[in-house]
């Protein structure tokens, strides 16, 4: 008997006890519609946080001074800085200082977070501004007290997101600083939101309300502000090329140990920014792969009730088998029969499993705002659990089958 055959005979099994052959496929659909569900949604999220972060700037070198390890001497610098920028394998450098205090809008009164860097800040933060613009080299040099404002934050302290030409007053250490609003910068895009979005996410977490904002202004400002030097514990480097970040973050390196002459202390921490991508998609996976086999606990028990349902089938079919037997049918084509129509079974259910799984994933993607994407291995996985399940579930019924003696079969009612 070829495959064909075999084939037709299992489908018509199944569609002559079609409710107890749907009920049977309920534990494989239910297992495979799980795992790629949460293949699918997991793969999409994955490449959603990871596009979010390359669009935030996959080329970025972090270099911090540590200071258990540092001197004074060993802080970074203006020069540095600009030494640094004038590598061939680096396109911008900025110093990155941040600091908390409390920001004032006529009366309302929030958390306030200061970023000081330079004009290259806007390269190394995807800082372009929507309404207004980011401040030049002039206001940098002079440490004018001017800031970029994201709409996020403007929204939540005017109540409007075009808010250039308005004023905040940030106050440190009992100091008030008013600083002009001269731009407006939409970071919530990097997210996958715009800026309405993002604020009613923060006011939904745990059911409270966000108050605060965010200030990017000149270094020369935030150092004025903390009564510090202008020397920096942190820098972020823009490299040229993406693929030779390493080759930008050792030259970087050098240099600061060269003119600062500590290339005996490491007292410099580079940290290559793509290597956080690479990790997070590790995690990622790890934790999808885990929970997909969770769920896949439930194809095994399909499988059993395959197994079940295929042994109450041999008993039924008793005499059929008998008289096959009797007619000449070898015990491999008895075998390979049944195993066929539990194959089939279980392929069934896998396809509908699939068709579910992915209409889930879409609605949960939907939800989500996460891109949608059914990968030909998601596919694959589906069909190869199902035929799986289907084999291993199949041969014991199969081989008894295919072992029974014909005359005892014959006898049976």
């Amino acid at each position: 008997m070829d495959i064909r055959e075999n084939i037709r005979i299992a489908i018509f099994s199944i569609r002559t006890n079609l409710m107890r052959s749907l009920l049977t496929m309920l534990g494989i659909i239910i297992g495979v519609a799980s795992v790629i569900a949460i293949i699918t949604v997991g793969n999409g999220s994955r490449d959603y946080i990871i596009g979010m972060i390359r669009d935030m700037g996959n080329s970025a070198i972090n270099i911090m001074v540590d200071a258990n390890k540092a001197q004074p001497s060993d802080y970074i610098t203006a020069d540095d800085i600009e030494a640094i920028k004038a590598l061939d394998t680096v396109d911008y450098v900025s110093p990155y200082v941040m600091t908390m205090g409390a920001l004032n809008v006529e009366d309302k009164a929030a958390i306030g977070i200061l970023v000081g860097g330079n004009t290259d800040l806007r390269f190394v933060t995807s800082g372009d501004c929507v309404y207004g613009r980011f401040f030049n080299e002039a206001e940098y040099t002079a440490g004018r007290p001017v800031g970029v404002i994201d709409a996020t934050s403007a929204r939540q302290l005017f109540g409007k997101a075009n808010v250039v030409g308005e004023y905040v007053n940030f106050t440190y250490n009992d100091v008030v600083t008013r600083i002009k609003i001269i731009g407006v910068t939409d970071l919530a895009s990097s997210f996958g939101m715009d800026s309405e979005e993002m604020m009613e996410s923060m006011q939904a977490m745990g059911g409270m309300q966000m108050s605060g904002g965010m200030l990017m202004v000149p270094s020369t400002l935030s150092t004025q502000v903390m009564g510090s030097l202008e020397s920096f514990d942190t820098v972020y480097i823009m490299a040229n090329d993406e693929n030779d970040l390493e080759g930008a973050g050792s030259a970087a390196l050098n240099r600061l140990r060269a003119r600062h002459n500590n290339g005996d202390r490491d007292c410099y921490v580079v940290t290559n920014m793509a290597t956080y991508i690479d990790l997070l998609d590790t995690v990622i996976n790890i934790f999808t792969i885990f929970i997909a086999a969770v769920s896949a606990i439930s194809l095994v028990v399909g499988g059993i009730g395959v197994m079940n349902i295929m042994l109450v089938s041999i008993t039924e079919r008793t005499r059929e088998i008998g008289i096959r037997k009797a007619l000449g049918a070898k015990t491999s084509t008895i075998l390979f029969q049944f195993l066929t129509e539990s194959i089939i079974l279980c392929l069934i259910g896998g396809l509908i499993g699939l068709l579910i799984g992915v209409f889930g994933a879409a609605v949960v993607s939907h939800i989500m705002n996460i891109p949608l994407e059914v990968k030909p291995t998601t596919v694959a996985i589906a069909v190869g659990f199902s035929t799986a399940i289907g084999v291993v579930f199949g041969v014991y019924p199969a081989r008894r089958a295919a072992k029974m003696p014909p005359i005892e079969a014959l006898r049976r009612d």
